[in-house]
């Protein structure tokens, strides 16, 4: 088992930056994919950013402004999120995959015009 615990989200202004981390727990070893989804409110899951084999790919949506980065020393992965726009309004989930999937609580990020 994997357990993912998220935190730094909530209330900022339009291109304001927040970074959110994502700290894991248990079985950690031989993950093999590690990264970020969000759903806004009314809208499914989508991928932010996802790191597979140590090559990151961005939605487009947020290329240029997002970035994902690690501390394996503290298994946390990070997500820098700069200029923020109100459509980055979501809660945020971190997810793992080892021979299954794995997510976090969430976080909420909210993002004010």
């Amino acid at each position: 088992q994997v357990q993912l615990v998220e935190s730094g989200g909530g209330l900022v202004q339009a291109g304001g930056s927040l970074r959110l981390s994502c700290a894991a727990s248990g079985s950690i070893f031989g993950i093999n994919a590690m990264g970020w989804y969000r759903q806004a409110p009314g809208k499914q899951r989508e991928l932010v950013a996802l790191t597979i084999g140590g090559i990151t790919n961005y939605a487009d949506s947020v290329k240029g402004r997002f970035t994902i980065s690690r501390d394996n020393a503290k298994n946390t992965l990070y997500l820098q999120m700069n200029s923020l726009k109100p459509e980055d309004t979501a809660v945020y989930y971190c997810y793992a995959r080892k021979y299954e999937g794995y997510w976090g609580q969430g976080t909420q990020v909210t993002v004010s015009s």
